[in-house]
């Protein structure tokens, strides 16, 4: 896609290169940022480069003998720049899936650079832990978002634009119905998300409100919104339309699929053949998500088990495909009139 070339630039000329596994970015104003980098992590007022790195296996060989922080700082040299003055992001994304979105008002505009992968590190806030951390263990990130503006934002302001930011990457996985892979729920993220956000100290334009409520937290939350969707769909081909299955939308309940098919009193393999047939149905995806709505409800004790219980059924009586009607009444039973 890109062979080590200048592949954008801001309208403050900070220039984004794609050098085999890195994006970096040189920035050609003086700019203050927030990181959540091992590297010059937390708030800095001299970043002058950023970058962001798939991770081959040669890498993570390498890693397994030295910290993070070392590493990244061993990559700024081999990247020819001072690592004193850069922060960078690492994940098993490919750069070659990166994502740039740019979006103005009047005098403000915000650019957003996602490399994003989801297949298997989704997750939501409040899961089971996947590890502990004892001795510095590191993980590598999966959603990895930088984040450009042209005006000045102080401290408390990056803060809150990391928060809108975080948000908004949460809103572009949850119009995907992206799974998470450690509970039956909707992911928020990955475990291991970086992001890096960056304003223009010489900018006269201060502005004091990056919150939802402000025009620049619309253009944050655009920006990342948009440019995750599309880093999700170069990355793992997850879109509107692969979401749009019957199945894909059952695949985060955790069900004993085997003792399912045990008890099914039809041949299992034409059983299976319909059923992904009928999965694309989109009358058959809408039942399916009114039922699965029914039962997410019932787990967060929003509605009484058996007004839900009885609601699914009635709702299934409009679904004309056996296999998908046979699987709902399995779920059913299972997380609601059997919980």
């Amino acid at each position: 896609m890109y062979t080590n070339r200048l592949i954008f630039k801001t309208s403050q000329n900070d220039e984004i290169y794609y050098l085999k596994d890195t994006i970096l970015i040189n920035f050609n104003t003086n700019r203050n940022g927030l990181s959540t980098s091992k590297l010059n992590g937390g708030t800095n007022d001299l970043y002058k480069h950023v970058f962001n790195q798939h991770l081959s296996q040669d890498k993570i060989d390498y890693l397994e003998n030295h910290n993070v922080s070392d590493y990244l700082i061993n990559e700024c040299k081999s990247l020819k720049i001072n690592p004193n003055f850069a922060t960078g992001l690492i994940t098993l994304a490919k750069m070659k899936n990166i994502s740039i979105v740019t979006k103005k008002f009047k005098n403000s505009e915000i650019t957003a650079i996602t490399t994003a992968g989801v297949r298997t590190n989704a997750s939501r806030a409040g899961d089971k832990a996947s590890y502990w951390e004892e001795n510095s263990k590191f993980h590598c990130g999966t959603i990895n978002t930088i984040i450009l503006t042209n005006v000045h934002l102080e401290n408390p302001t990056l803060t809150q634009a990391l928060i809108t930011a975080t948000e908004a990457k949460t809103v572009a996985l949850n119009n995907l119905k992206i799974p998470s892979q450690y509970s039956n729920e909707y992911a928020t993220g990955t475990g291991t998300d970086g992001v890096a956000i960056f304003s223009n100290t010489e900018s006269k334009n201060t502005l004091t409100d990056a919150g939802k409520h402000s025009k620049l937290g619309e253009l944050i939350a655009k920006s990342v919104i948009e440019s995750v969707t599309k880093a999700i769909k170069k990355q793992v081909w997850i879109t509107n339309k692969s979401q749009s299955n019957a199945l894909v939308r059952m695949n985060r309940y955790d069900l004993n699929i085997n003792e399912f098919y045990d008890n099914l009193n039809y041949d299992k393999f034409e059983f299976i053949k319909q059923l992904q047939k009928d999965a694309r149905n989109q009358k058959n995806v809408a039942i399916t998500s009114a039922v699965l709505n029914l039962i997410d409800e019932v787990q967060y004790n929003l509605i009484k088990k058996e007004d839900a219980y009885d609601l699914a059924c009635k709702i299934m009586e409009n679904c004309n495909s056996f296999s998908i009607k046979t699987l709902l009444q399995y779920l059913t039973d299972y997380f609601i009139h059997q919980s």
